[in-house]
């Protein structure tokens, strides 16, 4: 995996320590041209790989990078999916029944039966899924998507239920299908790696809030820092400023000390502060 890879909370509105903030950036990347501004600015600091949502504002990013093969020749996605408040949004308007149906390919199998009202068996959950995730992949076709990721949203929802074989069944889809690794993101980590092994998930990529005041840490900062000591997988840290909380230095720097972390993901809006981080995150992994 990339070290460095730039996230996309920042051009949605999403600050998980300022209302304010948030209804800021999201006025100012109303516009697509002033999110590919920023993924350029990313692009120019050596970074290479956008950790991105399936919101249906990718996908004018992703046609401006397939328009533009020379200047994002090395550039990788990571989709995160499902985007969630794109299904909530449907089932609101739609109900859940026929916001499933808009979500699946027209003349599937599935979809027929839905919509004819027909309730699905346990053993159709695994098809229906992966039509799913067929769905989300489309935007990013004939792009490098190296590592696909299930969102937290619904990570910890299965992991709450027990429904653990979804796992299971995505880690196949996305291996068989687009010749992806799995990865997982989760407000628990030490939890959901119990479950991934009992999927025989091995060597799991996994992304959660790691940062050094245990902001959104479920279980705390001592247990995870001794599951990232102890288990085998390859833990990728979010959060890692606390939303703010912290200075990058010596967040970065506490991430770095853990030994194990393989990449961390940021957003950020500015040049100033997109440098800054990726020049911190090269200086204190290269120290370890």
């Amino acid at each position: 995996m990339e070290k460095v890879l730039f996230g996309d909370n920042q051009f949605f509105g999403v600050n998980h320590m300022s209302e304010d903030k948030a209804r800021a950036q999201a006025m100012r990347f109303q516009d697509d041209a002033e999110v590919i501004k920023v993924v350029d600015i990313a692009c120019d600091a050596g970074i290479r790989a956008f950790m991105c949502t399936t919101h249906d504002r990718i996908g004018a990013i992703c046609d401006h990078v397939r328009a533009n093969p020379e200047r994002y020749r090395d550039f990788v996605f990571y989709p995160c999916m499902p985007y969630a408040h794109k299904y909530a949004n449907a089932v609101t308007e739609h109900g859940p029944v026929e916001a499933l149906r808009r979500f699946l390919p027209q003349g599937n199998a599935l979809s027929s039966l839905i919509k004819s009202g027909v309730s699905l068996a346990n053993k159709d959950l695994a098809s229906l899924g992966k039509v799913l995730i067929d769905a989300e992949m489309k935007m990013f076709h004939g792009l490098t998507t190296p590592v696909i990721f299930l969102q937290n949203v619904v990570t910890d929802l299965l992991l709450g239920i027990g429904f653990e074989d979804a796992f299971g069944i995505f880690a196949e889809h996305v291996k068989s299908k687009y010749g992806a690794e799995p990865g997982f993101i989760t407000m628990n980590m030490p939890r959901l790696l119990e479950a991934l092994e009992r999927q025989g998930i091995d060597n799991p990529i996994v992304c959660s809030n790691i940062n050094k005041i245990g902001f959104r840490m479920c279980g705390g900062m001592e247990l995870y820092e001794e599951t990232i000591r102890t288990k085998r997988f390859r833990p990728i840290a979010m959060s890692v400023l606390a939303s703010g909380a912290l200075t990058a230095d010596e967040a970065i720097s506490y991430v770095a000390g853990l030994g194990k972390v393989e990449s961390i993901v940021f957003g950020a809006s500015s040049a100033q502060n997109i440098k800054q981080t990726k020049a911190l995150i090269d200086q204190h992994f290269n120290n370890i």
